[in-house]
């Protein structure tokens, strides 16, 4: 594949909500092969799973109890061969999900640290109580509630910044690093051509633990000077001689000038990463269980900073609306309902065409949306149902607390694949771990309107980015980003030119094209309206999207 990624596009397959061949409710590994044609089809270059490694599955696989391990609800390793074999002839790699912050409490070394032996007791992050017998620090999990939990029936707590279940690992013992590099190169070893590291600016706790001033802890844990080091070792240790592996990082609450030392190659750290800042222009205040419109303006202005800010450094963003961990974006940005083909090619447009390298979650290019659930028990997540008691907590009403988990829970995005106008959208013939989307009989992969319509603009979209440089390698600015509905940049390369063009919302609007950018021999690239010429005043239709070829 060599190490040029520039021009590649990786899809991320969620294989619990992929495709089930067993009638079990769970997608399956022999899934994730049976619908290869299907991805290949569509052009795209890596195939990142989420874990499928042996878990209790108290946070969906990212509670790993053995990390070379296959859980027998996705398959064994002889699945997991065929799946390497399959996909290298479709000249596909294979991205995995290293999670390498914490382990599950059920796994062997958490089991022997509880039975008392000192040696994985040094594996975890334990603490007494403070001398007032509080925690031994006032931090927040991520999920809610204090990130402490005592060690059994002992004097200490182990630090776990997500669920209860995930002790977060001593990155300060070099046994423990040393036993996660060997994780890496069994993988290595089996094939894998790409790695997703799950929050990995958040392994550098320091020896010295303290109380947060904000009593929610971020800054005492978030992108400290070590955590490059130990990227750089594990860069070294691992998958930094290959130049056929591919690494994105996943960046919880980064900054800009960390980011670019994380994939600048010079650093020798990773290839990109995940940031999540223009995710929470819908956050009031902060606060991601709360309900408002977006912030367009934000939301221009992080994406601007963002591709300035990673080109100025020559780091690399991955580019993203969608995952395992946030709403389906049609539902979020835009209007699915009156208009489904536009607003989910135009948000696919807006991403794919900056500098970086385009992620596709599974169903995006079908055009899925939030489920809409009626009931909290139709909910899987653990932290939506953490966040719902939460808002009860605080005096809301059912309805009122449904409403906001209806927006903001991760299980919008895991909802079964819909491939089918068939019960339970051809996923499974038994009963779904998830419920399907009940729009799946006009959102699947059969149905020509909106969802085949979208998935052959996402077919053009992948082709022109490994056609064309500017697209791949060509530099980013921004066009009048003071404009009210429209996002619009430009990249360049060379003498090549590509203008684009989104408007937001579902109104006609207007732009007026600088004369720097106006030029006479431009043609149209893509959009999702008929074909238009580049004019002085160029008039876009609801959702709109178009770029404009210049060389």
């Amino acid at each position: 594949m060599g190490k040029n990624f520039h021009d590649k596009v990786v899809y991320q397959v969620y294989p619990k909500s992929w495709k089930d061949t067993t009638g079990t409710g769970m997608g399956d590994l022999q899934g994730v092969i049976e619908k290869l044609p299907y991805l290949a089809d569509l052009g795209i270059d890596l195939l990142w799973l989420n874990p499928f490694y042996q878990s209790p599955q108290n946070d969906n696989g990212y509670d790993i109890s053995d990390y070379k391990s296959i859980d027998q609800r996705f398959g064994d390793f002889d699945t997991f061969d065929k799946l390497v074999q399959e996909a290298s002839k479709y000249d596909i790699g294979l991205m995995l999900d290293m999670v390498l912050n914490h382990v599950s409490t059920e796994h062997d070394w958490f089991q022997r640290a509880l039975a008392g032996e000192e040696k994985y007791q040094d594996y975890f992050i334990l603490r007494k109580a403070q001398s007032d017998g509080s925690l031994p620090t006032n931090w927040e999990s991520k999920f809610g509630g204090p990130a402490w939990n005592q060690l059994g029936d002992s004097d200490y707590y182990y630090l776990c910044l997500y669920d209860k279940t995930q002790a977060d690992l001593n990155w300060h013992n070099p046994e423990v690093r040393e036993e996660l590099y060997d994780v890496v190169n069994f993988w290595i070893n089996k094939g894998v051509k790409g790695f997703r590291f799950d929050v990995l600016n958040v392994i550098g706790k320091s020896q010295e633990l303290k109380d947060a001033a904000d009593g929610i802890g971020k800054s005492e844990y978030t992108d400290t000077p070590i955590v490059h080091e130990w990227v750089q070792e594990l860069n070294k240790r691992t998958f930094g001689p290959y130049d056929d592996i591919i690494t994105v990082g996943e960046m919880s609450s980064t900054d800009v000038s960390n980011s670019v030392q994380y994939s600048n190659p010079a650093s020798n750290e990773l290839d990109m990463i995940f940031s999540f800042h223009h995710l929470k222009v819908d956050y009031k205040e902060g606060n991601k269980w709360t309900l408002m419109d977006f912030d367009f303006d934000e939301l221009k202005r992080l994406l601007d900073q963002w591709q300035m800010g990673m080109q100025a450094g020559n780091g690399w963003n991955a580019l993203f609306w969608n995952n395992h961990d946030q709403p389906r974006s049609n539902s979020r940005f835009a209007d699915p309902v009156n208009y489904p083909y536009e607003s989910a090619t135009m948000l696919a447009t807006v991403i794919h065409l900056l500098r970086g390298t385009p992620y596709i979650y599974q169903g995006e290019e079908i055009g899925m949306t939030n489920p809409n659930y009626e009931s909290i028990d139709q909910y899987d997540d653990v932290e939506t149902h953490n966040a719902y008691k939460a808002l009860l907590a605080q005096g809301m009403s059912g309805s009122e607390a449904l409403a906001i988990i209806q927006e903001k829970s991760r299980d919008n995005s895991r909802t079964p694949m819909q491939w089918t106008s068939e019960d339970q959208a051809g996923f499974t013939t038994g009963q779904s771990w998830l419920e399907v989307a009940s729009n799946y009989k006009h959102i699947n992969t059969n149905v020509t309107n909106p969802s085949q319509h979208i998935r052959d603009y996402y077919k053009q979209l992948i082709q022109i980015r490994k056609e064309y440089q500017v697209i791949s390698e060509g530099t980013y600015r921004s066009i009048q980003l003071d404009h009210p509905d429209v996002y619009s940049y430009m990249r360049e390369y060379g003498n090549q030119q590509v203008l684009v063009f989104n408007n937001f919302y579902g109104k006609q609007t207007t732009i007026d094209v600088p004369e720097d950018v106006l030029k006479k021999d431009a043609r149209v690239l893509i959009g999702n309206y008929n074909k238009q010429q580049l004019e002085k005043e160029l008039i876009l239709q609801p959702y709109e999207s178009i770029a404009f070829l210049s060389v």
